[in-house]
């Protein structure tokens, strides 16, 4: 089954104030959030509804729209209008350094992307992630003995590190959570994440964690490429991982073969409505 066929899937992440704004700001005689639980194909429609991006982004909630929805409403609702602003659009602005934008005639590519709803869910999933990583230590045993390994969820070198340590049956979550950070870090802080430049033994270690050989080969060196590149793998190995062929790895195998796209959705969603509060919710990448 395809994962755009469960729209109920939405429901999963929409507590009860969520659907209550939704209702509220439709306006529709009987429209409440009782009915949205029943028919939940209309949460769909609403996300792209106008009224619910004013009620999000609008004048009300300008200050931060996390005051007023949940994280994965909030980001729900600026992929959907994304998807509409697309619509129309004869080209995007594509990423190609820090601070330069150029014009590229491939917003088809982007609408075909976010026709599925479970692509536009994946994004909205993946962004809310974020909004609260996870960082600690664990402990592993080496030839000196015993020592403390740090992991923090917004660094690709300790993250690969994790899967040294893991039990084999739980390195697909690992594989995934790498690749959801390389899709966030080339989306929505491409700037930062352009930068990027990992030495020898980390780069020695994210090549192993993604399946390459160490010794390089003709993948990219540094920043966005290689995030990408890498990224695209780790999905994949995610997806092969998988205990079973469920439909969120199904997505998962979906945009490891259009990371490019996902990225370039993500870099319009960031420029467009994310930017004014980009650095109070989310905690970006070193440098």
């Amino acid at each position: 089954m395809s994962a755009d066929a469960t729209p109920a899937g939405w429901l999963e992440h929409l507590p009860a104030r969520d659907l209550r704004l939704l209702a509220g700001a439709a306006r529709r005689p009987g429209l409440e959030p009782e009915r949205l639980r029943a028919q939940p194909r209309l949460v769909e429609e609403l996300l792209a509804d106008p009224a619910t991006y004013r009620a999000v982004f609008g004048a009300a909630a300008r200050s931060d729209p996390l005051l007023v929805a949940s994280p994965f409403l909030v980001f729900a609702v600026a992929v959907a209008r994304t998807a509409a602003e697309l619509e129309t659009a004869a080209f995007v602005p594509e990423w190609a350094g820090p601070r330069r934008r150029v014009a590229v005639f491939d917003a088809a590519g982007l609408r075909d992307f976010l026709a599925s709803g479970a692509r536009r869910r994946f994004l909205a999933e993946l962004l809310a992630s974020y909004v609260h990583v996870a960082s600690g230590s664990v402990w592993v045993r080496t030839a000196r003995g015993w020592r403390r390994r740090r992991f923090s969820e917004l660094d690709p070198v300790r993250l690969a590190g994790l899967l040294e340590v893991v039990p084999e049956a739980e390195r697909a979550g690992v594989w995934r959570r790498l690749g959801d950070l390389a899709l966030f870090l080339t989306g929505v802080f491409p700037d930062r994440a352009g930068r990027v430049a990992f030495g020898q033994v980390q780069a020695a270690r994210l090549r192993r964690a993604a399946g390459l050989p160490p010794g390089g080969g003709d993948e990219p060196r540094e920043g966005v490429a290689l995030l990408e590149h890498l990224g695209r793998r780790w999905y994949r190995l995610a997806g092969q991982g998988a205990a079973a062929p469920t439909d969120a790895v199904a997505v998962v195998g979906e945009v490891a073969g259009r990371f490019g796209q996902a990225r370039r959705v993500l870099n319009l969603l960031t420029d467009r409505h994310l930017f004014p509060h980009r650095a109070r919710w989310f905690a970006g990448p070193a440098g």
